[in-house]
């Protein structure tokens, strides 16, 4: 296959969001909907015995938090999807910020119940200063939350983007009855089921069939009179717009309950960008580019606690990147060669014989790297854009007597 091919073969993309709004549970049904797994895992649950795939690390499994970004690779419709799930929390922001350098799209993951968070907007800002297309899921609709179209208000006010709801939901909380497909006439019906898929999809001819009333009465009535409103309010979705970071399309679900999942993944395979140029000191390299490059954007120690070991996360950029080959690393102006390169299932590694742009893989490291190190075929440039922090401050000792010892 040739690498124009294996380029539009791929998605690489991140989710994000302020902390608890759902973004591992989503990962984790998207998983599920790919068919990487057969049984979802549940983040906190007393019933549901199997974690998140993506929260391997002791201390996220006892806190159900994301601590740090989890790379997982896996195929859905014939396209190769690179997800990486990101930590919500402030405290570890650096390596969402990071981590949303080498991503060429989001999804960006709300709160019914709580709508735009602190967290949210500053992430929000920085996908706008990069104009990173957005899609945006407003989750947890089988619980009591706000009025969707005073959500999708908020969503355009606080992040400052234009929204096009693509689907729409009948009732929220106790009175769900399903999500309304826009694009495709289609009515999901909510049903809660937590581990495995269920399907049930009945196609209508518009808001205006009369299937619609016989199945749901006056809730049909009302659907109709809220989507004329968004088709009134909000311009026909563009996928150009999209593409620019200007317009962020909007689903509807509940992720713990694998409900608006299927459409979300289906309309991202459809319309999200494949892997883009990127900017370096030498100008735009376009990923069709012949010559392999790519940089690092994370660096994990200890990802298996049996093996004392440091892993650096690469996205490839350019090129065709091959296992055993000599690769310059333009920092150190050394030649180094990877003989066990891996793509990554969260903690499950897989050794890899060779990698195209878009992808994300891990190579060892013995103290070679740092996180912005670029590795190219010979060339000399740096991929710019990549943040650096100082490092916090949290405590000071000072030993008053230097003599007393133990």
């Amino acid at each position: 296959m040739s690498i124009i091919k294996e380029i539009k073969n791929r998605k690489t993309f991140a989710i994000i969001s302020h902390p608890d709004a759902g973004k591992t549970t989503l990962t984790e049904k998207l998983l599920l909907f790919s068919g990487a797994i057969q049984i979802a895992g549940a983040v906190k649950s007393n019933k549901i015995k199997k974690t998140a795939t993506s929260d391997f690390q002791e201390i996220e499994k006892q806190r159900g938090i994301s601590v740090s970004t989890s790379v997982l690779s896996f195929k859905y419709n014939g396209i190769n999807i690179n997800l990486l799930d990101t930590p919500g929390h402030k405290d570890f922001a650096e390596d969402t910020y990071r981590t949303l350098t080498a991503v060429d799209s989001v999804i960006l993951v709300i709160d019914c119940v709580k709508g735009v968070e602190e967290q949210t907007e500053k992430l929000m800002n920085v996908c706008r200063m990069r104009n990173t297309p957005v899609i945006v899921f407003i989750n947890k609709l089988d619980r009591e939350g706000r009025n969707p179209i005073e959500l999708l208000d908020e969503i355009e006010a606080k992040l400052n983007i234009k929204v096009r709801p693509l689907s729409y939901p009948m009732g929220i909380g106790v009175s769900f009855r399903g999500v309304y497909n826009l694009y495709e006439n289609s009515f999901s019906f909510f049903k809660a089921n937590k581990q495995r898929i269920e399907d049930e999809i009945e196609k209508f001819n518009g808001v205006d069939d009369p299937k619609l009333i016989d199945y749901f009465g006056d809730d049909a009535l009302k659907l109709k009179d809220d989507i004329e409103l968004i088709h009134g309010a909000y311009e026909a979705f563009s996928i150009a717009d999209y593409l620019n970071g200007t317009t962020a399309p909007v689903f509807f679900g509940s992720a713990v309950n694998n409900f608006g999942v299927k459409e979300l993944l289906d309309s991202f395979v459809k319309i999200a960008p494949q892997p883009l140029p990127r900017e370096t000191t030498k100008g735009l390299i376009k990923p069709e580019t012949e010559q392999f490059s790519g940089f690092i954007f994370k660096i994990h120690a200890n990802l298996d606690p049996k093996h004392r070991n440091r892993i650096a996360f690469l996205r490839v950029c350019s090129g065709k990147f091959e296992r055993n080959k000599f690769y310059h690393h333009v920092r150190l102006n050394r030649d180094i060669k990877f003989p066990n390169p891996a793509s990554f299932m969260a903690q499950d590694k897989t050794t890899i014989d060779e990698a195209f742009p878009g992808d994300v893989i891990g190579l060892y490291d013995v103290g070679n790297f740092k996180i912005g190190d670029t590795i190219t075929e010979g060339e000399n440039f740096m991929y710019k854009g990549i943040p650096t922090f100082s490092p916090e401050i949290f405590k000071e000792l000072h030993l008053e007597d230097p003599f007393k010892s133990k």
